[in-house]
């Protein structure tokens, strides 16, 4: 499977804010978090998707190399 752009995996637009980037990744770490989601393996991957874009989005050098 391809990687999804990771704006779209967190919901964000390409302008979005650190702090933007930050609430969209909670929100979805939460909902998808396999601990509240025991057994969902569409959670797991929603999950760790969302991991990996915040971790390139909110960190500026990162994100500058993505863009």
């Amino acid at each position: 499977m391809q990687p999804k752009d990771y704006y779209e995996v967190l919901g964000v637009g390409r302008d979005a804010s650190v702090e933007e980037i930050k609430k969209a990744y909670r929100r979805l770490a939460v909902a998808n978090h396999p601990d509240r989601n025991p057994g969902d393996a569409e959670a797991e991957e929603q999950f760790k998707q969302a991991s990996a874009a915040y971790a390139v989005l909110s960190d500026s050098e990162k994100r500058a190399r993505y863009d």
